[in-house]
């Protein structure tokens, strides 16, 4: 009877954050907006490094796919959220939840692997400068992109395997802004310690990986900016770097939050700032943190502009 109940539920309600009713308008209109800022600033980003030959070094090759993924993760969330807005019903079928959490997954851990790998860039580029292009080429970046995204699809893949052994049968209210693994494991009916498990150990393991990378490389990184002595040289360090960290620190605060800690009890329908933190605002924020920032950038989508009479 217990296995015959659990197939009946085979649609969830995607709650997303509470919000009053009245507020249902202005909602839909501000998501909109970030959400067509968060497309045309990552796809320009995309436009500009693959048009302008001077650009197809490591460090923006890197910060095209950053946005790439950027983009994938703002487009798997947010239509959904801004179409939960309007609709009248929040309903969404199990094999939609599945394919909507191997997405996510996918992207949020690509982006994990590309921050580590930019990080080693950087450190690479300041403290090793002339044998940068040596280390550095075109095709070892190739090399770590190819390895970012396998990663992030094996990564998927285990928790998307460990989500088929769930079944369904007491609650069918998913607490999220989108389907997640967390959620999903709290109102399953079969013993989900063994799902909790695995995200803490994966999830976690490729958290503490990127971070210490990233630590590590920004600390080599201003050691050796700071031992030359240059005001100039220090105030565009620090400038860059605590950029960077600070959208580091937004993306991986959440992140661990939410999946290094999933045991712990979360109140439902009231935690829904972290995950809108690393899907939604950081893809808006990168465009400008790593390439509004950038003289090159700039000026290479000046010149784009221009080639094309705008």
């Amino acid at each position: 009877m217990e296995e015959e109940n659990a197939t009946l539920l085979t649609e969830f309600v995607l709650t997303g954050f509470l919000y009053q009713p009245q507020w249902k308008i202005p909602l839909f209109l501000a998501f909109l907006v970030i959400y067509l800022i968060t497309i045309m600033g990552n796809l320009g980003l995309i436009a500009v490094t693959w048009k302008d030959p001077h650009l197809h070094i490591p460090m923006y090759l890197l910060l095209g796919n950053l946005a790439f993924v950027d983009a994938w993760i703002s487009s798997t969330v947010t239509p959904k959220m801004l179409n939960n807005f309007l609709a009248k019903s929040k309903m969404i079928s199990l094999s939609e939840c599945k394919i909507h959490f191997f997405s996510i997954a996918i992207g949020v851990t690509t982006v994990c692997f590309l921050l580590a790998t930019m990080a080693y860039d950087r450190y690479v580029a300041i403290c090793k400068p002339l044998l940068y292009p040596a280390i550095m080429t075109n095709e070892l970046c190739v090399r770590l992109l190819i390895l970012s995204y396998i990663a992030g699809i094996l990564h998927a893949l285990i928790h998307e395997g460990f989500l088929f052994r769930l079944t369904f049968c007491n609650s069918n209210i998913v607490h999220h802004i989108y389907c997640d693994i967390i959620p999903l494991s709290k109102i399953s009916c079969t013993d989900s310690s063994i799902n909790f498990l695995m995200v803490f150990i994966f999830s976690g393991s490729i958290q503490v990986f990127s971070i210490v990378t990233i630590l590590i490389s920004y600390t080599f990184f201003l050691f050796t900016v700071l031992e030359k002595k240059s005001d100039k040289g220090v105030r565009k360090a620090f400038s860059t770097c605590g950029a960077h960290l600070f959208s580091v620190c937004l993306y991986y605060g959440p992140l661990l939050l939410m999946y290094v800690g999933p045991a712990s009890p979360q109140a439902d329908g009231q935690n829904m700032m972290e995950p809108l933190f690393y899907t939604v605002i950081i893809p808006l924020l990168n465009p400008i943190i790593y390439s509004l920032r950038n003289k090159q950038v700039i000026v290479s989508f000046i010149k784009m502009l221009k080639r094309n009479g705008i």
